[in-house]
This record gives C-alpha cells, sequence and structure tokens, in this order.
C-alpha cells in the first residue's frame, strides 16, 4: 500500500467509514456499519482507560479496540461476528478484555489471522474469555508485554487441521505470558514463532496436531503444562535456550507420533518431566548441547530417537519404564552422553551394592537401528523375523552398529518427586499400571527393581 493510501485508510477507520478489503497479512481494520457490533459505538465514545461493563446477553458483529480500555463481561455476554473477521480487534495499547463468550460463527479467513481476539499492540490482556468456532482463538502478531490467562478456547468442529489455525498463536511478540488456559480442536494448540522471552505455565492442551509448536524463538519457560492425545505433544524447531520442567507429554500417539521433538534446537533444558504412553519419547534431530534429566519417560513403543545429526547432548539422571524399545539410533553413530539413569529393561547385576550396574547398559539391538534407518521395519518389530535377527547379532556381533550405552545405569529407580503425576484419564486400558510405577519410582522402586523384564533384543 502506498503512503497516501494507508494515509486514507487510516483517516477512514478514525472517522468510523468503510475500511478497503484487507489483503492477506495486513490487518483487518474496522468492519463496515453491517458488520459492526453494537458496542462500538460505547467503546467509541469512552475516554482512554476507562472501564466499560457489558451486561448479559448476545451483541452480534465485530469489534475494533482503539484506545486503551477495559473491556469487562458481567454475566458472560456472548459477542457473536459476522462470521468474515476477528471478533474483537485490539489496536491500541493497554487494553483488557475479559469475562466473554466469544463464537466466530465458523468464518473469516486464514490469510487474514481472523480470531476470536486478535491483538496487535502493546500491554494486552486477554482472560476468563471463552472462544468458540473461530479459524484462531487468540492471535498475538507484534504485541509486547500480552498476558492471555484462563480462557477456554475450541476450535472450529468437523474442519481439517490445515482448515483452520491455532488455539493461542503467538507471533514477532517478545515478552508473552500463556497462562492457564484450556485448548481443543484446533491445528495447534500453542504456536510460538519468532517470539523470544515467552512464559507459559499450566495451560491444558489436547485432542490437535501439535500440542504446542515453537519455531525461531528463543529463550521461553514452559513449565506446568499438560500436552495429550495429540499427533505430537511438543514439536520445538530452529530454537535455542528453552527451559521447560514439570510438564506433561501423553497419550500422543499415531504413525509418526511423538511425545517431545526437538530439531535443530539447541542449549534447552528438559527437567522433571513426564513422557508416557506415545509413539516415540523424545526424538531427536540435529540439536546440539541440549541437557534432559531428571525425566521420567514410560510406556512408550520407543523411548529415544536419536539422529547423528545431533552432538553434544547429555541424557543423565532420567528413568526409563516399561519401553518396547529403549532407543533408536538413526545413522551409524552418536555422541550423545547418556549417563546414570534408570532402565527397566536393564538386567545387569550390582554385586557391590552401591546403586549402579556393575556392566554398563548397553541400548538397542540390531534391528532396532535397522527399524531407525528402514521404514518398512516398522511392520516386522514384532516379528519372528525380528528375534532372528537379535539372535544372530548375539552369535555374530560383527553385525551389530556402533555401541551406545549408558556407563553407568542405574540399578534401582531414582526419587524424582517434582516429575508430575500422569492424566487422571489416560487412554490406554489400565490407568494404573503407569500410576504404579511411578509410585514405585518415588518411594524406591524395590518391587520394580526385583522385577525387571528382559531386555527388548531378547524378546521372543
Amino acid at each position: 500500500m502506498t503512503a497516501a493510501g494507508l494515509l486514507a485508510a487510516l483517516i477512514a477507520a478514525q472517522a468510523g467509514g468503510d475500511m478497503p478489503s484487507v489483503a492477506p497479512g495486513q490487518l483487518e481494520g474496522r468492519p463496515p456499519p453491517g458488520e459492526a457490533s453494537p458496542l462500538q459505538a460505547r467503546v467509541d465514545a469512552a475516554p482512554a482507560g476507562a472501564t466499560v461493563e457489558v451486561g448479559p446477553g448476545t451483541y452480534d458483529g465485530d469489534l475494533v479496540i482503539d484506545r486503551p480500555l477495559r473491556l469487562v463481561g458481567r454475566g458472560r455476554p456472548l459477542l457473536r461476528g459476522s462470521g468474515k473477521g476477528s471478533v474483537v480487534r485490539i489496536r491500541a495499547a493497554g487494553v483488557t478484555v475479559a469475562g466473554f463468550d466469544v463464537d466466530g460463527r465458523g468464518g473469516g479467513d486464514l490469510g487474514r489471522d481472523s480470531s476470536g481476539v486478535h491483538v496487535s499492540a502493546p500491554g494486552a490482556v486477554v482472560r476468563d474469555n471463552r472462544i468458540a468456532n473461530a479459524l484462531f482463538g487468540v492471535y498475538l502478531r507484534e504485541a509486547p508485554g500480552a498476558r492471555v490467562e484462563a480462557n477456554v478456547v475450541r476450535g472450529i468442529r468437523g474442519k481439517d487441521p490445515g482448515e483452520k489455525g491455532s488455539g493461542i498463536h503467538v507471533w514477532n511478540t517478545d515478552g508473552f505470558t500463556l497462562a492457564g488456559n484450556d485448548i481443543a480442536d484446533c491445528r495447534d494448540g500453542l504456536y510460538i514463532q519468532s517470539s523470544p522471552h515467552g512464559t507459559i505455565l499450566r495451560n491444558s492442551v489436547r485432542d490437535l496436531r501439535y500440542a504446542i509448536h515453537f519455531m525461531y524463538s528463543d529463550d521461553n519457560v514452559f513449565e506446568d503444562n499438560l500436552f495429550e492425545r495429540s499427533d505430537a505433544g511438543g514439536v520445538l524447531m530452529y530454537s535455542r535456550r528453552l527451559v521447560f520442567r514439570r510438564n506433561r507429554f501423553l497419550h500422543n500417539r499415531g504413525f509418526a507420533s511423538v511425545g517431545l521433538l526437538l530439531k535443530a534446537c539447541d542449549d534447552s533444558l528438559a527437567e522433571d518431566n513426564l513422557l508416557a504412553d506415545n509413539a516415540r519419547g523424545v526424538f531427536l534431530e540435529g540439536s546440539y548441547r541440549n541437557l534432559l534429566r531428571r525425566n521420567v519417560v514410560a510406556e512408550s513403543d520407543t523411548a529415544l530417537v536419536v539422529y547423528d545429526s545431533c552432538g553434544e547432548n547429555r541424557i543423565e539422571g532420567n528413568a526409563f519404564i516399561a519401553n518396547l524399545t529403549s532407543l533408536t539410533l538413526v545413522g551409524r553413530r552418536t555422541d550423545t552422553v547418556l549417563d546414570g539413569n534408570y532402565w527397566s529393561d536393564n538386567d545387569e547385576p550390582d554385586l557391590d551394592g552401591d546403586g549402579v550396574s556393575d556392566r554398563p547398559f548397553v541400548l538397542g539391538s540390531l534391528f532396532d537401528h535397522l527399524r531407525g534407518n528402514l521404514t518398512a521395519a516398522d511392520l516386522l518389530a514384532q516379528s519372528l523375523a525380528a528375534a532372528a535377527l537379535g539372535v544372530a547379532e548375539r552369535a555374530f556381533p560383527v553385525l551389530a552398529p556402533s555401541e551406545v550405552a549408558d556407563r553407568r545405569p542405574l540399578a534401582r529407580p531414582p526419587s524424582l518427586p517434582a516429575v508430575p503425576r500422569p492424566s487422571p484419564r489416560p487412554r490406554r486400558p489400565d490407568p494404573l499400571g503407569l500410576a504404579g510405577s511411578l509410585a514405585a519410582l518415588a518411594a524406591g522402586g524395590a518391587l520394580l527393581a526385583g522385577a525387571r523384564p528382559r531386555r527388548h533384543a531378547e524378546a521372543p
């Protein structure tokens, strides 16, 4: 848009006139009169810093807030949009929107980021709203210092993931807080792109593509969240210095599903997290100098998938419980350090009673190596062919790939009191199995240590 065109658009917005059609990537401005909310006149008349209280009822149309004020719902009024754009559009610093039901009517345009609440100004607070049937729930676009708290977001039921947006989408926003939100049935739950210094706390995210998705977003912290029943619990990509603690990544299952994936992520810390009942527990590719410690990885088909494109990662003091396979190495070798972890399929003795097995625990088998490098090998994972290959490996160790071992495996489960408990409603038919394992883990795990299953490579 030329400078003259932009000036004309701004004048039209201030005068209450129609905005020109919005091209993809441009901000939605003031809606035309036929699409505007009846609350628009009250907002326009309010002085800067005022509190505008809205009583019960249904208010049809879209609303622009272009001055600092607090818009507060009493008795949960319904803001029902036009179905053509964002229902609430925050365009001034210091705006609060709280206490509303917001209905996007299943309409809008992904190219224009149509949302239940769309924010493009600093210092916004979006709190205690119930947002449904919008392409994006809450969209933060260049909105530094925004806080999105205690909202319930539900996407457009029946749409494919590619036809709808994220529950909370953060773009080019420095210093944001997402806390206590409940999100389901969107494309991604929390999508963070080009947005550093964020804090993500106590959110519950489920039943979508990726529960949390980072792209090019450094120095973020996320703690005490629940990410479950999705294609992936966490997908962290092209980001540095992420810190995540006490999160639950649960029941993320499918052909390529994973609890936690790090791709091209460096210098990050994962501690005291629970990853349970995932197709793959932790997946590392092209990532450097990350530390994973004091986590529990349990009841997954594969506990660890590590690509040889990774370097200088450390995995220490974790508990790996009842996984079908401990490690799949994609490539020929890795310098990933595994040290002082507990492996429930480790049957090496601890004759001196120091709590550490007397010999290193070798992870994986030749078949596990093949299944990491041959796509079709998964089809044979429980077959006689896999068992025969295990026998051949033991008889002719020259076939084995480079050894990956935990040099000081723990003989007994460690006490990890900061690791959260599993979800109260797991998908698997025997929820007491994992809960019992974790109780034994916290108490010292005497029973678990005395009844370890045989190693996967030797399974029939």
